[in-house]
């Protein structure tokens, strides 16, 4: 239900409509889509408090350049609300992250303004420049390319990357550097004090801007001169701030700014004044996130993907039923439980320390904890050469981060054989953050790396038992992973215990036919397995968890080989190369020929929704899974 009228937001349903308004209208434009955002976050959750900052500069972009012929490439997503609001989607905003509603990231198949598909940080200046550079080579009419990238992103290698090349590739690209110091958590790292550093001097920017837009009036500026000019301007800046060029005029890419991002008739005059110029260059924004809601503003942690709450009060609604744990909280207790009382234990985590609720030993041994930024492949070989000097760290990465460090895991960790513990957190379906962001992949990519043990526990208490059993000397690589969410028990902290490699066990004993299960879908298969015997009196169905992926348990494995001609492996994960490849490609050796069937997520990408929904939708849930069991017990 609509909550207010807005007199420009109703009329504007794309950057046309926008463009029709005084240069004058649009700060209260900004007023009304920041409060837009709020309304309709606060009824249906989403990532409120970087859309929150991003609101001038998407008001300003829109304005000023012609999208979608020009394109805008946002990196991550978090930031686009906004964007995505302006283009044509916000009659249709009440469905955002919602099973067949609006992604929550910019995806081009939802919308032509959506210039690049997002989700995974850093990606945006390497898109954005593969853009510009093709504009070029086909000599297109004028097309204007901007990234637009956080400091948080900032912190990946490939945005680095992405620079380096900008700087030597004939381009046209615009780089806007939304600077508020935050990434879901406090940026860490160098490059941070150093854009801090930059904003300090006021004093030379506003003189080379102006000296800019002088020279430009008169058209003493054009690409012939550019170096020259970047030579002058940083001997300049020198001699003002007492520092070197910055890292962007030291790749002779031109930098503007800083700037204020929240005053939208400021941004508007300068992009219009930049946008024409030659070759790469930088418009840094300062922002706040959560600009606009006090209290986005005061707590922007909790507030950047803050569930529903009330949008006048700002009070969150809290669940207050009794539950079990999350995971990521029982993982966090134990990890403080363990460094305690080993003192060989180090923590790394590429940006996630509250996602993964690293935070609980930050809070009380923070010279063990190390937040590396989003750099997952930095986290995995750092992690490494922690290990080679005796130390045992613990690096958490989501599933599907984990991808952009595969290289860092086979070179680094594996084929060294370092004791490392890598917790993918976040495996298997995640939810309303959809395709880029479920942990599908990890069983399939993990299990033909020499040298890993690869581990999935059932529940809680496995899961502290599996972190126990990998802090053990020699243990090599050690893979534990997980979903989000909650656990399934209240009394969830008992003595941990060493579980031996490579062991699954028998959960419930039968004849003829047999379920196999990988971690916690061992309790959809349970409910299933138990309906269908109450349905059908015939059924005995026998019920083993494998707990572990790699080393398989072989003898386990020759006694249902040899038990059973009707066998289903469920997991989840990707189908194809996974845990149900791995059963069947040794009883294939082995010269057993069941019927086998393997349950899984197929081979697609699963888009947005509820766990609960995407569960139904690929067939993980209990009614699934029975009808799946039927198809492999009953029909002949």
């Amino acid at each position: 239900m609509k909550n207010r009228d807005y007199k420009y937001l109703d009329s504007t349903d794309s950057p046309a409509d926008l463009k029709t308004l005084a240069k004058e209208n649009l700060d209260e434009v900004c007023s009304e889509l920041r409060q837009f955002i709020i309304d309709e976050v606060s009824k249906n959750p989403g990532h409120l408090g970087s859309s929150l900052g991003t609101v001038e500069l998407s008001v300003a972009l829109h304005y000023v350049f012609d999208t979608p012929y020009d394109r805008v490439v946002w990196d991550v997503g978090h930031q686009a609300y906004g964007h995505k609001i302006l283009t044509g989607r916000r009659k249709l905003f009440h469905t955002n992250r919602k099973f067949g509603g609006i992604s929550g990231f910019p995806s081009p198949k939802e919308s032509e303004y959506d210039a690049f598909g997002v989700g995974h940080s850093s990606t945006s200046i390497s898109a954005g420049l593969g853009m510009s550079v093709a504009s070029l080579l086909k000599k297109e009419g004028r097309r204007h390319v901007v990234a637009v990238i956080g400091d948080g992103a900032m912190t990946g290698g490939l945005a680095f990357e992405g620079l380096n090349n900008a700087s030597m590739d004939k381009n046209n690209l615009l780089i806007i550097l939304n600077d508020n110091q935050m990434a879901i958590d406090p940026i860490r790292g160098g490059f941070t004090q150093y854009l801090v550093d930059i904003t300090t001097s006021r004093t030379y920017n506003r003189w080379r801007y102006k000296a800019y837009r002088l020279l430009k009036k008169f058209k003493l500026i054009n690409d012939k001169k550019k170096n020259s000019i970047l030579r002058f301007n940083n001997s300049i800046k020198s001699r003002i701030s007492r520092q070197s060029a910055n890292i962007f005029e030291g790749l002779n890419i031109r930098y503007f700014g800083p700037v204020d991002g929240h005053d939208v008739q400021s941004l508007v005059r300068i992009l219009s004044d930049i946008k024409d110029f030659e070759g790469p260059k930088v418009l840094h924004c300062i922002t706040q996130k959560g600009k606009g809601y006090e209290p986005a503003e005061k707590s922007v942690t909790e507030w950047h993907a803050p569930g529903t709450f009330d949008p006048n009060t700002g009070l969150r609604h809290a669940d207050n039923q009794i539950k079990p744990p999350l995971f990521q909280d029982v993982f966090g207790e134990t990890l403080l439980e363990l460094a305690q009382q080993n003192d060989k234990i180090v923590a790394i985590t590429p940006a996630m320390p509250s996602g993964c609720s690293m935070t609980i030993m930050q809070r009380h041994i923070p010279e063990r904890v190390f937040d590396v930024g989003i750099a997952e492949g930095h986290a995995l070989t750092f992690s490494a050469g922690l290990a080679k000097e005796g130390m045992l760290p613990f690096c958490n990465i989501y599933s599907s981060f984990m991808q952009r460090a595969y290289d860092n895991l086979i070179h680094d960790v594996a084929i060294q054989k370092l004791n490392v513990v890598l917790c993918i957190d976040r495996a298997g379906i995640v939810g309303a953050d959809g395709a880029t962001h479920q942990g599908q992949f990890d069983l399939a990519y993990m299990r033909c790396i020499p040298h890993l043990t690869v581990a999935a526990p059932r529940n809680e208490m496995e899961l502290r038992d599996l972190m126990y059993t990998a802090q053990q000397p020699d243990m090599g690589p050690f893979v534990i992973r997980y979903p989000r969410g909650c656990g399934f028990h209240i009394d969830w902290r008992k003595p941990m215990e060493r579980l031996p490699i490579g062991r699954g066990l028998c959960l419930k004993e039968g004849e003829g036919c047999a379920v196999l299960t990988l971690g916690t879908t061992a309790h959809n298969a349970a409910r299933a397995i138990a309906e269908l015997e109450a349905e059908d009196p015939r059924l005995q169905i026998a019920h083993y968890d494998l707990r572990f992926l790699k080393p398989l348990d072989e003898a386990l494995l020759h006694e249902i080989g040899k038990r059973f001609d009707r066998i289903v492996t469920v997991e989840e994960g990707c189908r194809y190369g996974g845990f149900g490849s791995a059963v069947l490609e040794f009883l294939s050796d082995r010269n057993y020929h069941p019927r086998l069937l393997r349950v899984g997520i197929p081979d697609i990408f699963v888009e947005h929704g509820s766990p609960a929904e995407l569960h139904a939708l690929i067939g993980l849930d209990v009614a699934g899974l029975k009808k799946s069991f039927t198809e492999a017990f009953l029909d002949d």
